[in-house]
């Protein structure tokens, strides 16, 4: 069989996709290689590697690397003229034994830095040659893995309100001839069926934000407005605990967005600003011009957060303390929605927090001017 057949039979067996990659190799290893190593590769082979989309090396006989791509040096395949990886390695060397084509999930771990998940393949190129194509899989692998987490989470998340409408169903109905207890479970019912609709919204709110699908309703939003409907939101709440929610608003400040992903992040931040602070306190809200964006705060004397956990509260269903936050009815993703709302919108959120004093979140948004858009 010719060196082009045999190179056309390999290609064709790891089925790998071509896209357009420049072939490097190193001058040096070429110069320093015995002149049977460099002419055991069959002609034409570096042009037809040099389109694989995956990284591709070339290892002899003797488990040296004679050619390999630029992203295969990159993605760490490489390590002093031999296959860095072990696991890697001992496939090859199966292959070799038995010409039978393999391919396989690997994980790397170097010395610094997180493992890196890579999909390879190994078939021989000919009787001296073994031809490994590797995938860098570490990205769709965090993704699954987020996925995973968030699917568990949901679960989780889920079977609280749902066991307990079981239960008080149940209670309801031994309860019949009482009729104050009928109605007391019901009452608690009606709150258990509020907070999973709120849960399920919040879970369709986050997927789609998460799409990285542009929203189709970007429209000018004035802010004054905006702070208003989302004290509004808050404010059956806010007088129950006579809690006092000041808005100091500059006029005529605009944003350009979506209005319900807007409204969805301020009053989550009114909320929880509300449902953190004790009795007889305030909640204050505050928007202005800083530069070129316009900076809207909202802040409270509540319990505050700890140092360490700050870092984390934008986490899907992370809560700072879960026994309060589900007596409050909260669920855990009202910080990341408020999260992803800003960065989808152009924006940015900052917070301050300690442990007694309260807590203070700041959203960063681009200023719009529709006077200049109108007479543009």
């Amino acid at each position: 069989m010719s060196g082009g057949l045999l190179i056309a039979g390999a290609i064709g067996a790891v089925g790998g996709a071509l896209i357009t990659y420049v072939w490097r190799f190193s001058e040096r290893r070429q110069r320093e290689m015995p002149a049977d190593t460099v002419s055991m590769v069959p002609p034409g082979a570096e042009s037809v590697l040099s389109v694989l989309s995956s990284s591709a090396v070339l290892v002899d006989s003797a488990d040296t690397v004679v050619k390999a791509s630029a992203p295969a040096f990159a993605l760490g395949l490489i390590a002093d003229d031999r296959l860095a990886s072990d696991e890697l390695m001992a496939l090859v060397r199966q292959v070799r034994r038995d010409g039978e084509v393999r391919e396989a999930d690997l994980v790397m771990r170097p010395t610094r830095g997180a493992p890196q998940y890579i999909h390879a393949r190994v078939a021989p190129l000919s009787s001296r040659l073994m031809l490994v194509l590797a995938d860098d899989r570490t990205r769709e692998e965090r993704i699954e893995s987020i996925r995973r987490d968030f699917v568990a989470n949901v679960s989780h998340e889920l079977k609280t309100p749902i066991g307990a409408l079981n239960l008080l169903a149940e209670a309801v109905g031994e309860a019949k001839d009482d009729p104050a207890a009928v109605e007391r479970f019901s009452s608690r019912m009606h709150l258990e069926a509020e907070r999973l609709t709120k849960l399920v919204q919040q879970i369709i709110d986050l997927s789609r934000l998460q799409s990285d699908l542009p929203s189709d309703a970007v429209a000018a939003i004035e802010v004054g407005e905006l702070v208003a409907e989302a004290c509004e939101h808050s404010a059956t709440e806010a007088d129950d605990k006579q809690i006092d929610v000041i808005q100091t608003v500059q006029p005529d400040l605009f944003v350009r967005g979506d209005r319900a992903q807007l409204h969805a992040a301020v009053s989550n931040l009114v909320e929880n600003a509300v449902t953190y602070s004790p009795q007889s306190s305030r909640v204050l809200v505050n928007a202005e011009m800083v530069g070129e964006d316009v900076k809207i705060t909202v802040a409270d004397n509540g319990i505050g957060i700890p140092g360490e956990e700050i870092g984390r509260i934008f986490e899907r269903f992370y809560r700072v303390d879960p026994a309060r936050a589900r007596s409050t009815g909260g669920t855990g993703l009202g910080l990341s929605i408020v999260k992803h709302v800003v960065a989808s919108n152009g924006g940015a959120v900052d917070v301050w927090s300690e442990p007694g004093l309260g807590s203070s979140f700041t959203l960063l948004l681009p200023a719009h001017h529709p006077e200049i858009e109108e007479t543009a």
